[in-house]
């Protein structure tokens, strides 16, 4: 065995590891998509047969293999054992062997069809993965997290908060994960993204500050600092006002009425004389609790909660820009350094930049959904959105950014409408209401993966002096 013939092996390693690593992340993603919906614990007790409730051993449990060498059945009790738990670790096994081959492994330059295929490498992984592992743990659980959302919610028109909220900490743990171990490489973190300073937008997008002039920098750097900052507390402050019982959660007056609604129907049907044409009992879709949602009369009201809700997030917001600003033009006393942080005209620290980027992408990622869901309802009287589809885009933000998520909600729009016209085109009839995060999800995988190739177009379109570069 030559010497590239052993090289070539040993780039196989990773490959094999994170492959073996997704489908057991593949395991756990069942695990949740059973659990979560029940209200059951996702850590006790250990798995068992659905069926016969009897624990399963660790050759049960194994990813892939423990389904294929029981055939699809219980061993305790031979009852089926669902398809979907080996296809769930199976697809997410491949998706983790997938992004690593996008990542690290297609070579410059891979065109086929005239599409250069190694444009799909993000600029951060050219760095290789010895230096961007914690990104590439980002993003694989990104994408983990949004198929068990898209699972779930595609079954019960639920997206629990818990998965949204570990999106939303696996944004900020890769970001700042990435940000210290570069620091420890001692690597300068210019090279992370081709001509910008993060591989997300961030306050101060040029990897060379002093390419723009202090006033641009302090308006455009400082000023998101301090509102980031701001409006993030101002989020703990309305779940502190939630908490104290200040303001009322939106829609939790919801569950009485649906049940009122209930026993009335089953009223009237009980009064219904047998001979009559009318039905002996609320049809299916009167019943339906996501067609009763869309019929709560009191939707308006509920919005103005969460406005309630949203007013600390917004003054806090324009209270923290104001006073970073401030701060930052005021000149610092004679025993501080000139470039003290917070004082002076000076650059934000590359943390506190990183940090920012992550909650900029928070906040506007989750927030341009929220006022979606905010202004339609008063339009229409009805829910427009679901607060499940907020967390689920602020989740998104923290890991990709605020560009990246408000491209997805706009693009999730036009793949809706194709969506449900294929599905009325193959079924001939198509439900009132449809859970969205589904579509927001594939649409967030679609402008990830696509977005280099659609840089390189749009850069050839216009005939660019040089390659059109977004964070």
């Amino acid at each position: 065995m030559n010497y590239e013939t052993t090289l070539r092996i040993l780039e196989l390693i990773p490959l094999v590891f994170v492959t073996i690593l997704g489908c057991c992340v593949g395991s756990l993603i069942n695990v949740l998509n059973y659990r979560m919906p029940l209200g059951l614990d996702v850590v006790t007790p250990t798995s068992r047969c659905p069926h016969c409730s009897t624990k399963l051993t660790f050759r049960e449990n194994v990813p892939l293999l423990g389904w294929l060498c029981l055939r699809g059945r219980c061993r305790f009790c031979v009852s089926k054992i669902s398809s979907e738990y080996v296809i769930v670790e199976a697809l997410v096994g491949l998706m983790y062997a997938a992004l690593w081959v996008g990542f690290y492994m297609i070579p410059a330059p891979t065109i086929f069809l005239g599409i250069p295929l190694h444009a799909v490498t993000p600029d951060w992984a050219r760095l290789g993965w010895q230096t961007t592992w914690p990104y590439y743990i980002m993003v694989a659980g990104l994408f983990s997290c949004l198929l068990s959302m898209t699972i779930i919610d595609a079954r019960t028109f639920t997206i629990p908060v818990a998965l949204t909220t570990a999106a939303a900490a696996i944004g900020l743990l890769g970001h700042m994960g990435q940000w210290g171990y570069l620091q420890l490489l001692g690597r300068s973190s210019s090279g992370i993204s081709n001509g910008w300073l993060w591989s997300i937008p961030t306050p101060i997008n040029f990897a060379n500050p002093d390419a723009r002039s202090p006033a641009d920098l302090l308006f455009t750097g400082w000023w998101w600092v301090g509102s980031s900052l701001g409006a993030t507390l101002g989020l703990g402050v309305g779940l502190l006002m939630l908490r104290l019982k200040l303001i009322k959660r939106s829609f939790d007056s919801y569950p009485a009425w649906e049940q009122d609604q209930l026993d009335r129907q089953r009223a009237e049907a009980a009064s219904t004389p047998s001979d009559s044409a009318a039905p002996t009992a609320p049809t299916t879709e009167d019943t339906d609790p996501t067609i009763l949602w869309t019929a709560y009369p009191h939707a308006r009201r509920e919005m103005v909660r969460e406005l309630a809700f949203l007013a600390p997030a917004a003054l806090l917001g324009a209270l923290g820009g104001w006073l970073a600003t401030t701060l930052a033009f005021t000149p610092p006393p004679p025993n501080l350094p000139q470039d003290a942080v917070f004082l002076g005209a000076a650059v934000p620290p590359l943390w506190l930049v990183v940090l920012t980027g992550v909650l900029m992408g928070f906040l506007i990622g989750g927030g341009l959904v929220w006022a979606i869901r905010i202004f339609g309802t008063f339009a229409f009287g009805k829910e427009a959105m679901g607060l499940g589809d907020v967390h689920l885009m602020a989740g998104v933000g923290a890991c990709l950014g605020w560009i990246d998520s408000t491209l997805a909600f706009f693009l999730s729009a036009f793949i809706a409408m194709l969506g449900t016209l294929a599905m009325a085109l193959t079924r001939g009839k198509v439900r009132k209401t449809l859970p969205y995060g589904p579509w927001l999800a594939l649409a967030t995988l679609m402008v990830f993966v696509l977005k280099p190739i659609a840089e390189w177009g749009i850069s050839r379109l216009v005939n660019a002096p040089q390659p059109i570069s977004l964070p």
